[in-house]
């Protein structure tokens, strides 16, 4: 599986150390859809997770969220980020593309507060909607390249 390839479906990735947000697509249609959020507190727990929404979507391939500072340049989350990318190529045999995630939860929660939904109603899809828009970004990044 390559970026290139264009039939399949993509799980996305927003991680964070609680809730992971996931996101779901089809490369052929290129549009990217909110699909649920992970409440994990451990990399084991978020994993097993994970390994249930594979089994289920049969993705070809994975994209994860790359945090950085608004700048580009790394920092804590990056490496985790970064290594927890690692964890998915090796675990499940899938390839894995990172993606720049700067400004999609800010962007995620701007989207959510125009259909209205303030406060926790937000919390609990912000995640989701951010793992959409970042594979949305990877999709788009498909068409232009």
């Amino acid at each position: 599986m390559t970026p290139g390839d264009t039939h399949g479906t993509v799980l996305a990735l927003d991680l964070g150390l609680k809730r992971t947000g996931v996101a779901s697509g089809e490369l052929a249609i290129g549009i990217a859809h909110p699909l649920t959020v992970i409440q994990a507190d451990s990399t084991e727990t978020r994993l097993q997770a994970i390994a249930r929404l594979i089994n289920e979507w049969q993705p070809t391939l994975l994209v994860l969220g790359l945090p950085s500072h608004a700048d580009g340049g790394e920092h804590e989350m990056t490496r985790v980020a970064k290594n927890f990318a690692r964890k998915l190529e090796s675990r499940f045999n899938l390839p894995v593309f990172c993606v720049d995630e700067r400004h999609t939860s800010t962007a995620a929660e701007s989207e959510l507060h125009a259909l209205g939904l303030h406060g926790k109603k937000n919390k609990a899809h912000v995640d989701a909607v951010a793992a959409q828009l970042i594979l949305q970004g990877f999709f788009d990044a498909r068409l232009t390249a």
